[in-house]
């Protein structure tokens, strides 16, 4: 049967490509939806900021009339310009168990870098590292981790027969709450604690983080710049994610170090909500926010979703009082364990520091690349 593919122009194909991973993933117990009503700003030029300054295509593929995969083009050329490279990404990729349309799909983007001026293709990549990024190509048996791929196995294999590379890796690690800190832990957080020029913030609200949430992201901005794939935001872009992420944040979970006026330190974590949106479908209304909030009440895994330390203030411990009081704030909710963010395998001090806590890798996800 012949794969028509077609780049996204009209109501039916942009609907087409949102919804479509949901009917690959029927039966798959460990995929978590998007939230779609998030996932349709998100794929929107006119309320996206991401899209500016890149060149981008979203292509559905049929058969039949059928959609059976989908894929995004993207160049970022304020990154391309930056670092003074000529890279293409893929992302979004999703298809039934098809080899012919993996090609055809990947063919179609690898042809329009080319046309582009491109001389290498990386993927699966978002517009920035805050996007989901990478196949996931260990850990299947475990359960979603937010903001995390949740393919299934096969697609790892296209790659492969594709003639894709390992650009790099990254990892989920998790940590179990019922250990005991090392002596030397306890003395470096009552050494930090000590300190009188240091502001220890906690919150029971989300009124009072509002204020925190534009400082917080431009430290971000310092803290990642060393970072594979990332760009800065803007202050735009920090206000949009502020209010994307803002009304689902448990104040509990956010810790927040600082010296005056300046935000020096910070970690933000959320309840694995994935049975929420699992039970929801994605769909916020007209009962999905309940699902979700309960299964934020209930959870008993925490995810840390961001964090960061000012350059000149690291290496002084904020790190051990910033994991000290989320685990307190975690064991007193009940929680059981934490998983952690992504972590690129260059984050070699951020992985040994998971390591010394007793973490351990429970998923493990693969951006490729190809020269063209």
């Amino acid at each position: 049967m012949p794969i028509t593919l077609k780049i996204i122009d009209s109501r039916k194909e942009y609907k087409d490509f949102i919804y479509l991973p949901e009917k690959i993933h029927v039966g798959h117990a460990n995929w978590m939806p998007p939230i779609y009503s998030e996932e349709k700003k998100f794929f929107d030029p006119d309320k996206n900021l991401s899209f500016r300054g890149c060149d981008h295509l979203q292509v559905v593929a049929y058969k039949d009339g059928k959609p059976v995969g989908r894929i995004m083009g993207i160049i970022n050329n304020y990154h391309n310009n930056f670092f003074k490279i000529r890279n293409a990404r893929f992302g979004y990729m999703d298809s039934y168990k098809d080899a012919e349309v993996a090609h055809a799909l990947l063919n179609f983007i690898e042809d329009w870098g080319r046309q582009k001026g491109m001389n290498k293709i990386i993927g699966p990549f978002g517009f920035t590292d805050r996007d989901i990024e990478g196949f996931q190509i260990k850990g299947f048996e475990y359960e979603p981790v937010i903001l995390s791929a949740g393919n299934l196995e096969y697609m790892p294999e296209f790659m492969v027969m594709e003639g894709y590379e390992k650009e790099i890796d990254a990892s989920i690690t998790r940590l179990p709450l019922n250990f005991e800190l090392p002596e030397v832990y306890q003395r470096i957080y009552q050494r930090v604690t000590s300190r009188k020029d240091l502001e220890f913030l906690e919150f029971s609200s989300i009124k009072q983080l509002k204020k925190y949430v534009i400082p917080v992201l431009k430290l971000t901005n310092e803290a990642y710049s060393e970072i594979y794939g990332f760009m800065p935001m803007d202050e735009k872009e920090m206000n949009d994610f502020a209010k994307q992420y803002l009304p689902l944040l448990d104040p509990r979970f956010v810790k927040i170090v600082a010296k005056g006026e300046e935000v020096i330190g910070y970690i933000i974590c959320l309840p694995n909500f994935y049975k929420g949106v699992q039970k929801s479908k994605g769909r916020l209304f007209p009962f999905g926010i309940f699902h979700i909030l309960h299964a934020m009440k209930h959870a008993k895994r925490l995810n840390p979703m961001l964090g960061g330390i000012k350059p000149a203030y690291q290496k002084q411990g904020l790190d051990v009082f910033l994991a000290m009081k989320i685990f307190e704030s975690a064991k007193k909710a009940g929680m059981t364990d934490i998983d952690t963010h992504l972590v690129n395998e260059q984050n070699k001090e951020m992985l040994a520091e998971f390591a010394r806590y007793g973490a351990y890798e429970i998923k493990r996800f693969r951006v490729y690349q190809k020269m063209l």
